[in-house]
């Protein structure tokens, strides 16, 4: 089967690349890992302008709204600019277990983030949040966020949280993790692609013995590995994107966390000892990548989790 965008779809994603080209997103990450919060605020405002924070909000009576693929496609340019901010927890997960005015405000750029255990425990960003909640087998709950952990990326603020009163009763649960563990896949997607890109771009302007080091077989050979492992992760987020059903979300988690992996491991090694500086843009998303492979469900889960519906087909 071919996955192909619609017309609508790729001007939607064009629209998101022309808007994050321009918007400086390393500065805005490295300022959010400082602690300065207001470039990133400002990014989300637009992006919810654009449409991002409201993918999943019915846009009428019928419950007619966009569809995962636009999810899939926003998310993955998220990743690829390596964008900060609770955007998993807000537009994926809190858009489709919230609803009324919640919901509302989630779509019109509210930010918002939620701890879901046990897979999700801590709430990411709960400091930028306006508002922080906490779900569980009882619905939803608002949540105070207690002090904050350190993450292997600089950019993820986890935050333990302290349960209030019930917010939500209605258990729209699966559904929305399903949809968050396709939004962090499509990420991990996005990000593999540019730690790809620059690797190539990189390969062709060092030079040893005065030759570029793209030049070298066992070079292309890893690159090539790579762009292999990405383009078979692809279908499969766009698959679980069409019917985000447990085991095809799963797939593309446990797909896109390798082929991220092996982007990061390849871009690292051909970039060399600069690759390991923190100054380098590279380190941005190299630690994402590692932090999200485990965000939403750990590779083991999710295999676990595709071994128990084929078992139970």
């Amino acid at each position: 089967m071919r996955f192909e965008l619609t017309d609508d779809q790729q001007d939607f994603a064009a629209s998101l690349e022309a808007l994050l080209a321009a918007a400086d997103t390393v500065a805005v990450a490295r300022a959010w890992a400082a602690g300065d919060h207001a470039p990133g605020l400002r990014l989300w405002q637009r992006l919810a302008d654009q449409g991002v924070t409201a993918l999943l909000v019915p846009e009428d009576a019928d419950g007619m709204g966009a569809t995962p693929v636009e999810l899939a496609v926003a998310f993955e340019a998220l990743g690829r600019h390596a964008v900060p901010g609770p955007w998993a927890e807000a537009a994926a997960y809190l858009a489709t277990e919230l609803s009324g005015a919640a919901r509302e405000a989630i779509a019109s750029g509210t930010v918002a983030t939620v701890a879901v255990p046990p897979h999700t425990p801590y709430a990411l960003d709960a400091d930028v949040a306006d508002r922080v909640y906490l779900a569980g087998s009882d619905g939803v709950r608002t949540a105070t966020p207690g002090e904050p952990l350190t993450s292997v990326d600089r950019t993820r603020r986890l935050f333990p949280v302290t349960p209030g009163a019930v917010h939500d009763t209605a258990d729209r649960s699966r559904e929305a993790f399903d949809l968050a563990v396709l939004a962090t896949s499509a990420q991990l997607l996005g990000a593999g692609e540019r730690v790809l890109a620059d690797a190539v771009t990189y390969v062709k302007q060092r030079k040893q013995f005065g030759r570029e080091i793209g030049s070298y077989q066992a070079i292309k050979h890893k690159l090539a590995d790579v762009r292999i492992a990405l383009d078979f992760a692809r279908p499969l987020v766009f698959g679980a994107a069409l019917d985000p059903t447990p085991r095809a979300v799963s797939a593309a988690k446990v797909a896109c966390g390798d082929a991220a992996y092996l982007a990061s491991r390849t871009g690292l090694q051909v970039h060399g000892a600069i690759g390991y500086t923190e100054e380098f843009d590279l380190s941005l998303w190299l630690t994402k990548i590692r932090a999200l492979v485990t965000a939403w469900g750990t590779p083991g889960f999710h295999r676990a989790r595709i071994l128990e519906t084929l078992r139970s087909a």
